[in-house]
């Protein structure tokens, strides 16, 4: 069983910036990708940075390309998501997921993800 947690979500003005933080444990089946996904009241989730599992292949939706970097440190088994220059429309919940994607899987898209944490909130205001 594996646990997913994230941390380190809170308010922020626009134009500022915020670290999330995601750790997985128990036993996982193998190496996993992990992504970030966001979802704001009325919208579907959405893949927010992804990573395969050795950090070759990173995604990013175009709506934070350029604002966001996601880490892994596989050491730890921790994924993070650097979020700099936040406007409004980055208000929402945040949730880390990990799972073995098949060939064929896009790092953005959460239906592959085994999984998920209870999500972390982000609030942005103008």
């Amino acid at each position: 069983q594996v646990h997913v947690a994230e941390s380190g979500g809170g308010s922020v003005q626009a134009g500022g910036s915020l670290k999330l933080s995601c750790e997985a444990s128990g036993t996982t089946p193998g190496p996993y990708c992990a992504g970030w996904f966001r979802q704001a009241p009325g919208k579907e989730r959405e893949g927010v940075a992804a990573t395969s599992v050795d950090g070759s292949n990173i995604a990013y939706a175009d709506s934070v390309r350029g604002r966001f970097t996601i880490a892994r440190n596989s050491a730890s088994n921790t994924v993070y998501l650097e979020m700099n220059r936040l406007n409004t429309e980055d208000t929402g919940t945040y949730y880390c997921a990990t799972g073995q994607l098949g060939f064929g899987s896009r790092l953005l898209d959460p239906r592959p993800y085994d999984y998920w944490g209870r999500g972390t909130q982000v609030t942005v205001s103008s």
